[in-house]
């Protein structure tokens, strides 16, 4: 009897003890998560006063992420390189490393603009692979990152553009009729736009690789309505990318970008003229499209590339 007693004593409780249990904490939410709550500003007077602060392209100087270089050259990948240093239009002093092609001749030569955050020695993966498959590549920080000079300034990065190729066609080993544009994220976006509204004599193709078509819709995506009240969209490459035409455009993106939605990219594609392509990377992140499915849009890379060349 005394154990009938003891378990309904215990059932009894069961309630109290259920409720005084710590409740389950919910998963902790990513930064980008945590941003977006803080700007939805659904009354809009937070958008007032982000602007009111920093002013209507105050936000500008908040879309770029230079860092300073890392110990690693390209010494570090066993690759032979020159160190380069080189002007901008502007006298901005930038710099920059020289790939040689380990076939001879090479096929071409790329310049290859690098994404946002970090510096040319964060992005040699991007391009080591082109050496072997017979291309020259030069990439080169803009002003404000890496051991380049100058401040921040959304033009002065696409004069950048224009200043990296200057740069390669001085060069006596390059061949100045076979040059290519190749940029990831930021630097696809600012390429298109420099060799729209300035086209270099000799590129034969761009690729842009995770770009993106416009500021403010990026900064919409990261901060809302806030963001794209203080981010202007001057020299957005939706603007700008069907000038390139006819050259031949390829665009690379990933499904899964979780960095520059794969919406961004399909726009930017829409708004392209031809000749056009568009790989899509099934379940490709930002930065690792080129290396998904054991190289496969590598393979695919060249082999739309070397016809452009002939």
């Amino acid at each position: 009897m005394k154990g009938v007693w003891f378990a309904v004593l215990w059932l009894a409780t069961f309630p109290l003890v259920a409720i005084a249990a710590p409740p389950v904490r919910p998963a902790p939410k990513s930064p980008e998560e945590l941003v977006r709550e803080l700007t939805r500003d659904p009354s809009g007077d937070l958008s007032v006063l982000a602007r009111a602060f920093l002013g209507k392209s105050g936000g500008n100087q908040l879309f770029y992420f230079p860092t300073a270089d890392p110990q690693e050259t390209p010494a570090t990948w066993g690759v032979r390189y020159d160190d380069v240093w080189f002007k901008s239009k502007d006298g901005t002093k930038l710099h920059g490393w020289f790939l040689s092609s380990k076939k001879k001749p090479a096929f071409g030569t790329v310049v290859f603009s690098h994404g946002n955050a970090g510096a040319i020695g964060h992005h040699l993966g991007f391009v080591t692979w082109l050496l072997p498959e017979g291309f020259n590549v030069f990439l080169y920080d803009y002003r404000g990152f890496g051991s380049s000079g100058g401040s921040l300034q959304r033009h002065g990065l696409i004069e950048d553009v224009w200043a990296a190729f200057d740069y390669v066609k001085s060069r006596p080993d390059v061949d100045r009729t076979r040059l290519i544009s190749m940029g990831h994220s930021l630097g696809g976006a600012k390429s298109i736009t420099a060799l729209a509204e300035q086209p270099v004599p000799g590129v034969r193709a761009v690729i842009c690789d995770g770009g993106f078509a416009s500021y403010q819709g990026m900064a919409d995506i990261v901060a809302g309505k806030v963001g794209r009240n203080i981010v202007t969209d001057e020299w957005a490459p939706k603007d700008w990318v069907a000038k390139i035409s006819p050259l031949p455009l390829l665009f690379i993106h990933g499904t899964a970008d979780e960095v520059v939605p794969f919406a961004q990219g399909k726009q930017l594609f829409a708004a392209a003229a031809m000749p056009k392509t568009l790989f899509t990377v099934q379940g490709g992140g930002h930065g690792d499209s080129l290396w998904r499915n054991k190289g496969e849009y590598r393979t695919k890379l060249v082999e739309w590339l070397k016809p452009r060349l002939q």
